[in-house]
């Protein structure tokens, strides 16, 4: 999943610990408990997040995509086997149909059975349709991304960040940026960001699931992109119908 992370000193003095990330802090141990970590066979070594939106479907990035993927819900700790973990197979992953990389950048895993919900696992709400973000609004990210360019952690943890005008990511990003299906985010004060590993985490805001983290500038630079859910949610909701009916292998 794409994790937290934050450039303190990019331009430093040439003496200095230029490249130096830091940011994030870890959470309550299940106090998110719609995170979802993937265990993801690929040709290399790869890790998302994603969220619980329903019983039997996950939501996170489409670049997650692997061969074979593994949901593990009810976790703080990844590399402990914690007893409130719940461990169950993808049977369908969805990409959308106009997926490429950085755009529509938005999939959902059908679970090959219903997660039970305890204090441990639980759902994330959508928002409704035609709901925006304001510039402004403070909201979070959860992740088991990495911490700086060498550290790793097996340990959910979180950033804050600002939902910025999206003047900010076009004068960035320019035709890389598309306003309508994107959100654009940074924490100016504080340098956080996400950063490898915590790509199909939520952008949570007002405890409701508002983006999906996507994709930024390298070493965790700001600002960085999530998608805009309340722009795919006529997708979202008629995918889970349409494979809710579809018989059972």
């Amino acid at each position: 999943m794409q994790q937290l992370l934050l450039l303190l000193a990019f331009f430093l003095a040439p003496k200095a610990q230029a490249g130096k990330l830091i940011g994030g802090h870890e959470v309550k141990p299940h106090s998110r408990p719609y995170m979802a970590f993937l265990r993801i066979r690929i040709s290399d070594r790869k890790r998302c997040g994603g969220f619980l939106v329903r019983e039997d479907f996950v939501l996170t990035a489409a670049h997650c995509w692997g061969r074979s993927i593994t949901v593990i819900l009810g976790a703080h700790n990844i590399r402990k086997h914690e007893r409130t973990q719940r461990v169950i197979p993808v049977k369908t992953a969805i990409h959308h149909p106009n997926y490429h990389p950085k755009v529509n950048d938005i999939m959902l895993l059908q679970l090959q059975r219903k997660a039970t919900l305890t204090a441990a696992v639980s759902l994330l709400r959508l928002p409704w349709r035609g709901e925006q973000v304001k510039p402004g609004m403070v909201c979070r990210v959860a992740g088991w991304g990495r911490l700086d360019l060498k550290t790793s952690t097996a340990i959910l943890h979180e950033v804050e960040l600002e939902i910025q005008q999206d003047e900010q990511c076009i004068s960035c990003y320019r035709r890389h940026y598309n306003r309508a299906t994107e959100i654009c985010v940074r924490d100016p004060e504080m340098n956080q960001s996400t950063f490898k590993g915590d790509s199909g985490g939520p952008l949570v805001c007002d405890n409701m699931a508002q983006g999906i983290v996507s994709f930024g500038k390298k070493y965790g630079k700001t600002p960085r992109i999530e998608m805009k859910i309340s722009s795919f949610l006529p997708w979202i909701e008629r995918t889970m119908r349409r494979f809710q009916l579809q018989r059972p292998d």
